[in-house]
């Protein structure tokens, strides 16, 4: 390994991740800041909510690392889950780098390039698990980990100022159906080695004892499946391979088939299939077919547990969907946990389930899940056997990182450094502290284009969703004088045959209009601005509400 100069730094910096769950963005730098080489690590999404209209996908703002891209030696993804790898589509062409991945991620990676024109452009090198690379000044060894999705990875990041282990998302899994079990030894070995860093998931860190494996599920699901006398829904995370083996398992030994529904599956369904994952598991029958199994041999797994509008099962519960339906009698089983953040719309999708008779089996009754992240006495046993110097919690929000800080100090790390996206932490040479803090702001899918969130756009929808929108248009001839009557249009403002009518606004535009006196010497500004405010007053006069105004001005 190249010896360090005197000014050079290891620092670390989270853009996405860090105080909420989702949407990460890691980036580590190494050297004097001037001229500072840097790595990200993973590049995620979340998805929209209520609170953010037209919204279906979020992504953080790599501008920082995008302004400094002739620095930037590669990207490496941890694992193909959506909140570490979905923005890549979306953001790889303000970046250009170098995207490092194991085989079943690359494949994911690749078919979700394909949907942006990317797939040929972006270049993907392979790595093995437990494989070893360089990514300009950094050497990373990739450890074996379990979660819940195939090929889950920690990366050991050696550099003179130190060694750093990034956990990705990961728990301690004995018997994980799919894939190895994590390499323990090889953690015991960082330890050995002396461990600088760990920047470490802290999802789960409010759950006692450990998160459960996977096989201990097939029993449960099984026996429950087995009570059930017309159709079965399971809805999960269509990323979890190994939850889609136990399910088809769990149906087969029920006597059922096994449909798959949703386009996301059938995406994870060909890339476990090409990596070997599911070579012991009979093809899902497609469900265009459902129409020809009778209902008591028929289970269909879709995505949708989180309630997401445009997911199979949103469109199941609705009777919106081409190929499957449910009646009375039928039975969904929610084969997930509730994300924070989702709680209003699973609680809704849960009630037009139960709207039409059918019966749910969720984790809050039956033990139809285990969690891919560590609870936190995995948590205690990940510390004791790297036994860090420095530990820095990430992939939760602001009350999971200081509670994993504490649990860090309970198993005797001697320091810890608690930041929030944007906090630049130098972990060595010298004291870890935050030394900087730089801009982390938010980026939207809004239909075919990326914006930012925080922009102008996005203000104006809500002040539009919540206040309404008014257009006045005005036609002012060659003399100044109005060649027809103001008009106004409203939106979400006026209740069709109620008391308050346009009347009192269109005579604050007369008046206004009045006021400025000979309209062929005032510029168009001046007008629109005049009738834009009096507008604005009139309605919140009548009707107690501050619209969004636009006036159209018109000169014949």
């Amino acid at each position: 390994m190249t010896k360090g100069g005197a000014n050079d730094e290891l620092v670390f910096l989270a853009l996405g991740g860090a105080g909420e769950i989702g949407m990460n963005l890691y980036l580590y730098g190494y050297g004097p800041a001037a001229r500072r080489r840097w790595m990200m690590v993973d590049l995620g999404i979340t998805f929209g909510d209520d609170s953010r209209p037209g919204v279906d996908v979020m992504m953080p703002d790599p501008a920082f690392i995008e302004e400094r891209r002739d620095r930037l030696d590669g990207l490496v993804l941890t694992h193909a889950h959506e909140d570490h790898l979905g923005a890549v589509p979306y953001l790889w062409d303000r970046l250009r780098c170098p995207i490092f991945a194991t085989p079943f991620t690359a494949s994911i990676l690749r078919r979700k390039l394909s949907d942006t024109g990317f797939e040929h452009e972006a270049r993907i090198t392979e790595i093995p698990l437990s494989g070893r690379f360089t990514v300009g000044p950094f050497d990373l060894e990739l450890i074996t980990l379990t979660h819940s999705i195939p090929e889950p990875n920690a990366i050991a990041i050696r550099t003179p100022a130190g060694l750093v282990l990034h956990t990705g998302d990961w728990k301690f899994d004995p018997d994980p159906v799919i894939g190895p079990a994590a390499d323990e030894d090889a953690l015991r070995r960082l330890g050995d080695e002396g461990t600088l860093a760990m920047v470490c998931d802290s999802t789960n860190i409010f759950t006692p004892g450990v998160s459960g494996s996977e096989a201990d599920l097939l029993e449960s699901l099984s026996g429950l499946i087995g009570t059930c006398k017309k159709k079965v829904v399971v809805t999960c995370f269509a990323s979890n391979v190994a939850r889609l083996k136990t399910i088809s398992r769990a149906a087969r030994s029920c006597g059922r088939d096994v449909v798959a529904a949703g386009r996301s599956l059938r995406r994870f369904e060909a890339a476990a299939r090409e990596n070997g994952y599911l070579d012991d598991t009979p093809a899902f029958i497609d469900e265009r077919d459902l129409g020809h199994l009778p209902d008591g041999k028929a289970l269909i797994i879709c995505t949708g547990s989180q309630g997401e509008p445009r997911a199979a099962l949103a469109r199941i519960a609705s009777g919106d969907h081409p190929n499957v339906t449910l009646e009375r009698g039928d039975t969904v089983i929610f084969s997930s946990k509730i994300i924070p953040g989702n709680e209003l719309s699973i609680a809704r999708l849960h009630n037009d389930l139960v709207r039409r008779g059918i019966e749910l089996m969720t984790e809050m009754d039956h033990f139809v899940h285990v969690s891919g992240h560590p609870a936190r006495g995995e948590l205690a046993r990940m510390y004791r056997h790297v036994r860090p110097e420095i530990a820095v919690p990430i992939h939760g929000e602001i009350r999971h990182l200081v509670e994993n800080s504490h649990l860090a100090g309970d198993c005797q790390v001697a320091h810890t450094v608690v930041s929030e996206n944007g906090g630049m932490i130098r972990l060595g040479p010298g004291p870890a502290r935050v030394i900087d803090h730089v801009r982390s702001g938010r980026l939207a899918l809004d239909g075919e284009r990326i914006v930012p969130l925080e922009g102008e756009l996005f203000r104006e929808r809500k002040r539009t969703l919540w206040n309404g929108h008014a257009v006045v248009s005005l036609a002012i001839d060659g003399r100044g004088r109005l060649a027809a009557a103001p008009q106004l249009t409203a939106t979400g403002l006026f209740e069709e045959g109620s008391a308050n009518s346009p009347d009192g606004i269109l005579a604050a535009v007369d008046d206004a209009l009045a006021g400025l006196g000979a309209l062929e010497k005032k510029k168009d500004d001046v007008v629109g601005e005049a009738v834009r405010i009096a507008v604005r007053r009139a309605f919140r006069k009548i009707i107690g509400k501050n619209p969004v105004i636009s006036v159209h001005l018109i000169r014949l």
